[in-house]
């Protein structure tokens, strides 16, 4: 609803103006849009931009009435108040089973995310990665497009064939309930000990290496059955988070089918591919960059970023915007991508680039010393939830009060995560993201679960009638909020901030509650109960509507 009044705002402001950007912004407190077209209409009339104002608003006023829309204007802004028709309209959307899609669209969309070396489980470090980028898939799906979530699976490079040498020297026999990527890295850890103990093991890590690229049958089926059995292992945290891939995609693909070798054919045909023997580089010191874009080594062998070029050429082929989701620590690697593939004249990837998360020091212990995995923090984020949820529900049975905690714990770590943009760093605080209080994953799953309550006895007192009349000025901030919805689902995917929803939803849990606070819902009567409850239905709807696209279970009790 509020896109199509901005829409119509729009097209009254360009037909007055004559203006392609009518400069149009959120109205504040004083009004829902507000206009500084006038600002640049004065600059083309030479007048004085007080006046221009006044004079849009006489040529615009009537028909924006028609239209439900009050316009006015304080010196050169214009602003715009939407009346009851939009409210009215926004609750009976709002409580629509799927509120906030958009329309169909054909494009189609691959976002990588996650991609972490499958030496080892997750870890926190890899979160932040991989709660954008579901997010963003989500969210995308929401938007109406088709959506193919990738995780490019490193299965060839240096840290693969540690792992692999460990899994054919070490012999470790896999434990009780091992997951595969905690069986994977004890003989990772342990190669690794090794190898800096006896330097010349380094030798033979290059020696595999060699081989797996040449094609050697032994290697590559040692290398898969490595890399797989650690991948089951990822998988299953990625479900624990509520996170799914369409497509795991194996590097060794691009070696394998030939596509690499073409690609580095077309890279080495450009005026600034260098060779040092068997080495070859991009230098790319015109674009920037001051040190060498290297694609093969001095033995010969290509590196993880000439299969990193065909991957994108093969995503490129199968979709009209790809997006990868990359750490800080990539941003150089990933702009030298998108510039290699610039100059071979192929589309680049956006890239949503990631400041990393992290816990605060002595919050939990580390696994030998090395990382804290995703595993271990959900596990702990769980227990507290648990005790946080006993204490406030001691009533109920200690398999409901699990359930309840196990969704309060993922939401809460995907929701104190997202919520921070990603260009800034964050640290996942266990106090706050846990807080039914305050706002978090929590606080506006509790939102949802109160509006399910009254809503349910409502009807055990009888129901009620819909009905659409608001008045009140808690009730029209609830309402307008609601309009907002589809229009945050819309920028996110445009400007690829995920963090705008869970700002968004975070606002709407704190209207629900004010409005719950002063304006009384069961207590009301007649026709403002009935409209009251109708409004309560519309915020259940959107609540959860939003927290599927954050991921995040929308609960009905708590």
């Amino acid at each position: 609803m509020y896109r199509k009044y901005c829409e119509i705002v729009t097209s009254l402001l360009k037909e007055a103006t004559g203006l392609d950007d009518v400069l149009l912004a959120d109205g504040g407190e004083h009004a829902d849009l507000a206009s500084t077209a006038a600002f640049a209409l004065a600059k083309r009339e030479k007048k004085n931009p007080a006046l221009l104002a006044k004079e849009i608003v006489e040529k615009i006023s009537a028909k924006a009435a028609e239209e439900g829309i009050d316009v006015s204007c304080k010196g050169p802004y214009i602003n715009f108040v939407f009346g009851t028709k939009f409210v009215s309209d926004t609750v009976r959307a709002a409580r629509l089973p799927e509120y906030g899609t958009l329309p169909q669209k054909t494009d189609r969309v691959i976002i990588e995310h996650t991609s972490a070396n499958p030496n080892g489980p997750l870890h926190v470090g890899h979160i932040r990665n991989t709660v954008i980028g579901d997010t963003l898939v989500r969210a995308f799906r929401k938007a109406g497009y088709p959506v193919d979530a990738q995780y490019y699976l490193n299965d060839m490079g240096r840290q693969i064939a540690i792992v692999a040498w460990g899994v054919k020297n070490l012999h470790y026999e896999r434990l009780e309930n091992e997951k595969g990527d905690e069986f994977i890295v004890r003989h990772y850890v342990e190669a690794n000990r090794i190898a800096k103990e006896k330097p010349e093991i380094e030798a033979e890590f290059d020696v595999m290496m060699e081989k797996i690229e040449a094609g050697d049958p032994e290697t590559v089926k040692l290398f898969y059955e490595s890399v797989e059995t650690c991948a089951e292992g990822i998988k299953e945290t990625l479900a624990s988070m509520n996170v799914k891939h369409d497509r795991f995609v194996r590097e060794t693909t691009f070696l394998h089918d030939g596509s690499m070798e073409k690609v580095l054919s077309r890279v080495e045909a450009l005026p600034n591919a260098q060779h040092e023997d068997k080495m070859m580089y991009l230098d790319l010191s015109e674009q920037g960059f001051g040190n060498r874009y290297v694609l093969r080594r001095s033995n010969g062998t290509s590196v993880y970023a000439a299969r990193d070029l065909a991957f994108h050429l093969w995503k490129n082929a199968q979709c009209d915007r790809s997006i990868d989701i990359l750490g800080a620590d990539h941003k150089l690697i990933g702009a030298q991508l998108q510039t290699t593939l610039s100059l071979i004249g192929e589309r680049p990837p956006e890239i949503v680039n990631f400041e990393f998360v992290s816990l605060p020091e002595g919050s939990m212990s580390t696994r030998g010393g090395v990382f804290i995995s995703a595993d271990e923090l959900l596990s702990e984020t769980k227990k507290r939830a648990f005790d946080e949820v006993t204490a406030r529900r001691p009533e109920l049975d200690e398999e409901s009060r699990r359930k309840i905690a196990n969704a309060v714990a993922v939401g809460a770590v995907r929701y104190d995560i997202i919520k921070v943009s990603a260009e800034k760093s964050t640290v996942f605080d266990w106090k706050e993201a846990l807080d039914f209080e305050r706002q978090s994953a929590p606080y506006v799953q509790y939102a949802h679960a109160r509006a399910c309550s009254i809503l349910e006895k409502a009807r055990d007192e009888g129901g009620f009638n819909e009905n659409y009349e608001y008045s009140d000025s808690y009730e029209i901030a609830l309402a307008k909020h609601l309009a907002h919805f589809p229009a945050v689902i819309e920028k996110v995917v445009n400007e690829l901030r995920p963090h705008l929803l869970a700002v968004y939803v975070r606002d709407l849990a704190d209207l629900f509650n004010s409005f719950y606070r002063f304006d009384p819902v069961l207590k009301a009567e007649g026709k403002v109960r009935d409209a009251r409850l109708t409004l309560v239905d519309a915020c259940r709807n959107t609540l959860l509507q939003a927290l599927n696209v954050l991921g995040i279970e929308a609960l009905e009790s708590m």
